[in-house]
């Protein structure tokens, strides 16, 4: 568990479940749900999962600075040593990329899932969620980062247009999937998207 005067992070960190262990640490935002609906730790065996639950999601997960430090500061530390994937989706894949932005090369890859990169232009029905303006200023900054990245977004959401925005912006691929803003449609994007990043980041 990490605390800052702002932000409390709760964590479950799951060992490999097999032997040998890749090394390589993966971290969820919105761990809890992930591990409930898609199995992560079964997923990937191998791997040391950390859990994070979402807390106040709403106001963590949205280009925060105080959460951005407290997780790269208190939370990674705390893993076993290996390069760190992260793993989100909606808001949590934007707070993935805003710490890895803020603290270049904390995450050796990022799989961002239907990231809420929301513009004035693409998204002005989001004009009214409380952290708007925040999220719309890192958005109009975000530029490549150090950390290893794929996106993923489904063909029939209102983020399809604005994540195809951010993956000109860091100059990756984004990956169109079937399906919507939802967690059945991010579980199914896992496998082989993730698993081939893992890999990826096990090699470098």
């Amino acid at each position: 568990m990490a605390r800052d005067a702002r932000v409390t992070i709760e964590a479950r960190s799951v060992p490999p479940s097999a032997a040998p262990s890749s090394g390589v640490v993966l971290l969820a935002h919105d761990g809890p749900e992930y591990e409930r609906a898609c199995g992560l730790t079964g997923l990937f065996p191998h791997a040391h999962v950390a859990l994070l639950a979402p807390g106040r999601r709403n106001e963590w997960y949205s280009a925060n600075p105080a959460y951005a430090k407290a997780l790269v500061h208190d939370v990674l530390p705390q893993l076993p040593p290996g390069p760190v994937v992260g793993l989100g989706a909606s808001l949590g894949a934007l707070a993935l990329l805003h710490a890895e932005t803020r603290y270049p090369g904390r995450f050796a890859g990022l799989f961002l899932q239907s990231g809420s990169y929301f513009t004035a232009e693409l998204d002005p029905q989001e004009s009214g969620f409380p952290y708007f303006r925040r999220i719309l200023a890192f958005v109009r900054r975000a530029r490549p980062v150090k950390a290893r990245v794929v996106l993923t977004c489904g063909r029939d959401e209102e983020n399809l247009l604005n994540n195809r925005a951010m993956a000109g912006r860091l100059g990756v691929p984004l990956l169109e999937v079937p399906g919507g803003h939802a967690m059945t449609s991010w579980r199914d994007a896992l496998d082989p998207h993730l698993h081939r990043l893992m890999r990826e980041v096990n090699d470098a």
